[in-house]
């Protein structure tokens, strides 16, 4: 491979790009507005609906204009990749939710302060992803051998997750929220939306500030399985982007619509690791066997159905758990 290969003009990066201000800035202001607020599961499932629509939107203009500019063949290959990848991407963030929901919990966030923690938790974990993209990128196209040290690294990461997917995460040993503690002035309440104040002149930062450091990083961890995992299904970097991207827009609205009835999905943590285990192969034997991307993006939808039907099978006579405030 030589270079960084991509249909895409430097009006369609700019573009998107705009697009992605112009959506976070209407989030921002929609979907909480300018006070603290607890998100109703009504507002989440719209804006979730409308993110969801959006993408498919997406994938369906790049169709038109690849169909029209390079031909059916390559329309077609290029929106089933941004689909496969936006649906990996969609359901690796879902583990960003329990995690979400771990933090939450543990320092007792009120529920009308989340939304402000999630915001700022989109907005690195945007900045986050596209220098990471853009690292994974420039190293296929010089060492196209890193595909495999991914696909081994996915592999690798799937399996521990299906050994360790009943395991019940702690924060009690988390190094960041150790250092905080011990070199931060931490207020013992929260002081509504505000991460730090000053206090007859001295620099105090509140509980939320501590759990907005914990997102951002628990962001950075899942970014190292979920940026390998579209290399898989593509190397064109406005394809990883614009997938990447679209998944992490919406991740604030489903939090709100599933935080409630999170432990009915306990499965998906299973369905989650397989599909780590199935794109980590695919890269591996990507010299000898080119999974076809439509066969990809079914195999994909399949685990992930299977184990999102299985999950709410189990628990269907079960007590609802996990709350949001």
């Amino acid at each position: 491979m030589n270079g960084i290969e991509s249909f895409a003009t430097p009006g369609m990066w700019a573009g998107f790009v705009v697009f992605v201000i112009a959506m976070l800035a209407l989030d921002m202001f929609a979907l909480g507005g300018r006070h603290a607020h607890k998100v109703s599961v009504k507002e989440a499932l719209g804006w979730s609906l409308l993110w969801v629509t959006l993408s498919f939107a997406f994938a369906g203009l790049l169709w038109w204009y690849l169909d029209g500019s390079a031909g059916r063949e390559v329309a077609n290959t290029k929106a089933l990749e941004f689909i496969t990848g936006y649906l990996i991407e969609k359901s690796l963030s879902v583990d960003n939710i329990f995690v979400f929901l771990m933090i939450f919990s543990y320092f007792a966030v009120p529920a009308e302060y989340q939304r402000r923690v999630l915001l700022y938790g989109v907005l690195g974990a945007i900045v986050l992803r596209a220098i990471m993209i853009l690292l994974g990128a420039w190293l296929v196209a010089e060492f196209h051998w890193i595909l495999y040290v991914f696909g081994l690294f996915l592999l690798v990461t799937g399996f521990k997750m299906l050994v360790f997917a009943d395991q019940e995460p702690s924060l009690e040993g988390n190094p960041a929220l150790k250092w905080m503690r011990g070199h931060l002035r931490i207020t013992p309440d929260y002081h509504a939306e505000k991460f730090t104040l000053l206090q007859d002149g001295v620099r105090w930062f509140t509980p939320l500030f501590l759990v907005l450091i914990l997102i951002e990083t628990s962001d950075v961890i899942f970014a190292v399985d979920s940026i390998p995992a579209i290399f898989a299904i593509t190397t064109d970097p406005f394809i990883v982007f614009t997938s990447n991207i679209f998944a992490i827009m919406g991740l604030r609205a489903l939090y709100f619509l599933l935080a409630d009835m999170a432990s009915r999905f306990h499965l998906l943590k299973y369905g989650l690791a397989l599909v780590l285990v199935f794109v980590g192969a695919k890269m591996l034997v990507a010299h000898w066997y080119k999974v076809p991307i439509g066969l990809a993006l079914g195999v994909v939808g399949i685990i992930l159905l299977a184990s999102v039907l299985a999950s709410l099978a189990a628990t269907r006579n079960g007590k609802k758990g996990g709350t949001a405030s």
